[in-house]
């Protein structure tokens, strides 16, 4: 089934647009200088629930990227789509652009595997668990607790960074299922915790 849907999204629901797409969507590098700005206005002009997110999200990001999914990538060895099976589409941006967001205006590197080959060392395995997933997974449910409804709204960028992975050719769709699931239980549980630690402070507001 995990193969089958694969091949789907990989192969056959496919074509120039969503190729584009997919690849943009699924470059974090060109979006970094966009993020950089966000997060210096918010620390600039930002109110103080803002700030207190943004906490919670450094928090969230060192606790599931940093930790956890860097972790389980060592420990589990999954390979790629790309590396165990042949023909996987690879799409990716122009990898010599600078900046990099002049990478969105260039023909894309739309590639074919060729037949699997033994890994060149055990560790080279790292399609278990999606990162780009755990983290926008992460980052949606902190947002619709920080912000309700306004916030859950990036449940649909989240979930299309996801699919965009598969369609790339990084990753397995068992992968980003199971990383949604456990990106969104770690934002839960660094919550829970930030909320313990407010709870402390004795400026705590009625905002959070």
């Amino acid at each position: 089934m995990d193969e089958h849907l694969f091949l789907l999204i990989n192969q056959r629901w496919t074509g120039p647009i969503l190729d584009r797409l997919m690849a943009a969507v699924s470059s974090l590098d060109v979006w970094l200088p966009v993020i950089v700005l966000l997060v210096a206005l918010t620390l600039w002009r930002g109110r103080r629930r803002a700030r207190l997110f943004l906490l919670a999200l450094a928090l969230m990001l060192a606790l599931g990227d940093g930790l956890i999914s860097n972790g389980l990538k060592h420990l589990i060895h999954r390979p790629r789509p790309f590396q165990s099976a042949a023909n996987v589409r690879q799409v990716e941006l122009a990898r010599r652009a600078h900046p990099r967001v002049l990478a969105l205006f260039q023909p894309l590197l739309v590639m074919q595997s060729v037949v699997p080959q033994p890994l060149p060392t055990p560790t080279a395995g790292r399609s278990f668990p999606s990162s780009h997933t755990l983290n926008n997974f992460c980052a949606a449910v902190l947002l619709t607790l920080f912000y309700r409804w306004r916030g859950a709204l990036y449940f649909f960028p989240a979930a299309l960074v996801a699919y965009s992975r598969i369609y790339v050719g990084s990753h397995w769709p068992s992968d980003v299922v199971i990383s949604a699931i456990l990106g969104s239980g770690i934002a839960l549980l660094t919550m829970a915790v930030f909320q313990r630690l407010l709870a402390r402070w004795p400026y705590q507001t009625q905002e959070v």
